[in-house]
């Protein structure tokens, strides 16, 4: 076991930074942000300054952020046939989703199985947009709009769609678009006032903020889904509860820093080329998907045949070094990765997910690169002995 462990896995949590948790641990003993005294008025700022902070790193409106327990939260307000848009009452008729989406996108949320209709991906994992189109242009509009929702970075291969390109086509075919952009906050700029998306869907725990909160960020209010959860009228009654303040204000920490820190892009991606140097060196036969199309700087997944990545990830967790065999909304489901399975890879053994940080360092890297030594070492033990 290793003395120090090398946490190489942002893509499931990024480690809580310093100032969410200074902000955190100051909101504790805050009062009720509904309460009109002194105290309460104290702790609305705080929601209301991080409402700011996190408008600010999508360059959104404040007012237009609505902050929830979580991304799946969002995912499941967002995804369903019933909006309003004032007193009046729009109807989506059906859902259009990647095959590659996160379960929280992929399960369709209110919309009935019926109701959701798979989009196709390529071997890189880039949304078929010709299928898409296809799709759009065969929606039966007299029984209400389409509602497209689609991951701007995937969490697994950390490929970035063609978001741009996919609003297009879905502003032509007169629908909304929703974006799942909880991988993709912090990582690569994202811009709410260029005509982009509808809807996005954030997650404070993804850029070093606390677990359970997130938020939905819309382009305007005038058309919102039905509430997920009634009560109190928070959140301009779109979401009842009171509010989650430290969440809220570490979320707001998070944001600001994630901000500050997106010139740091090119340096994680080195290193995450450096990464993928020493899998090609120790085992030239892996296979590192979506190499061939956009990713995030930070993310890495890759296969080598005859190594079984449940497998391989124990033997790195022993090693002292943290990292995923897929999606860790998956953890305890031994199967083929539907991302692979979709991107038309089949029923693989698996791949290891490397995902890494502005705090991820040189010994990290020592760490990954002798872990993964032993574990090819011991392959080729076996296909020896064999």
């Amino acid at each position: 076991m290793a003395a120090t462990r090398a946490y190489l896995d942002y893509n499931a949590s990024a480690p809580l930074i310093a100032e969410a948790r200074a902000a955190m641990v100051a909101a504790l003993d805050a009062a009720n942000p509904s309460s009109v005294h002194t105290e309460g008025r104290a702790s609305r700022r705080l929601v209301e300054d991080a409402r700011r902070d996190v408008a600010r790193l999508v360059n959104a409106r404040p007012e237009h952020v609505v902050f929830t327990s979580g991304a799946t939260e969002a995912a499941s307000m967002l995804l369903t046939p019933d909006w309003q848009m004032g007193r009046g009452a729009i109807r989506m008729s059906h859902l259009y989703v990647s095959a590659a989406d996160h379960p929280c996108i992929l399960n369709g949320g209110r919309f009935a199985a019926a109701q959701v209709t798979k989009i196709g991906v390529d071997r890189n994992g880039i949304a078929d947009l010709d299928m898409l189109s296809a799709a759009l242009a065969a929606h039966d509009k007299a029984a209400g709009l389409p509602l497209v929702a689609i991951h701007a970075a995937n969490n697994e291969t950390g490929v970035v769609q063609p978001v741009g390109r996919i609003a297009e086509i879905v502003k032509a075919a007169g629908g909304v678009l929703v974006v799942d952009a909880v991988q993709a906050a912090g990582r690569i700029p994202l811009d709410m006032s260029a005509p982009y998306t509808d809807y996005l869907i954030l997650s404070s725990h993804k850029i070093g903020g606390p677990k359970g909160v997130g938020a939905i960020v819309a382009a305007s209010d005038l058309m919102m889904p039905r509430p997920l959860i009634n009560g109190g009228g928070q959140e301009k009654g779109h979401r009842a509860g009171t509010e989650n303040v430290a969440g809220i204000a570490g979320f707001g920490a998070a944001a600001r820093a994630a901000l500050a820190s997106l010139d740091d892009i090119a340096a994680i991606a080195r290193r995450r080329d450096e990464i993928e140097a020493i899998v090609t060196e120790l085992a030239p036969d892996a296979e590192i998907f979506g190499k061939g199309a956009p990713r995030l700087a930070n993310t890495t997944f890759f296969a080598i045949p005859g190594i079984k990545a449940e497998t391989a990830q124990i033997a790195f967790d022993l090693a002292g070094v943290a990292l995923s065999a897929g999606s860790a909304c998956s953890s305890g489901k031994v199967g083929p990765s539907h991302v692979l399975k979709a991107m038309g890879h089949g029923d693989s053994l698996g791949a290891l997910r490397v995902s890494i940080g502005r705090a991820t360092g040189a010994e990290d890297i020592a760490a990954f690169r002798a872990a993964l030594a032993g574990i090819v070492a011991r392959r080729a033990g076996k296909e020896e002995a064999a």
